[in-house]
């Protein structure tokens, strides 16, 4: 499995309609592109760990798409849903972060 993992933080004037239509592109590109096994979505949580001090910058957001296999994240990167999305998200956002890891069951030691 693949994930692509994506950390971002909007842009502190990013409009309420620039919002919705990258949520838009987002839901759009879900529907259209098959080989997205999976998406999550989430909002960065913080509880008083000593890590959190530690971190030099602050992602907002955090998204990650899981594929079969580079193929399949491929298809999506070149899919023209992915297109719009990717239009939308380079304008929205202040700073992020984008990577792709091959993934693994538990403790698979051949993964580290």
């Amino acid at each position: 499995m693949l994930a692509h993992v994506v950390l971002f933080r909007p842009k502190a004037d990013l409009r309420a309609a620039e919002r919705e239509a990258l949520i838009d592109a987002l839901s759009q590109a879900l529907a259209e592109i098959p080989s997205i096994r999976r998406a999550r979505i989430g909002r960065r949580v913080t509880h008083g760990r000593p890590y959190e001090q530690l971190m030099r910058a602050d992602y907002t957001y955090l998204a990650l798409l899981e594929f079969d296999d580079v193929g399949g994240l491929q298809a999506y990167l070149n899919h023209p849903a992915h297109e719009q999305l990717a239009a939308r998200f380079f304008a929205a956002f202040e700073e992020a972060l984008m990577y792709d890891y091959e993934m693994g069951e538990g403790t698979e030691p051949d993964r580290w």
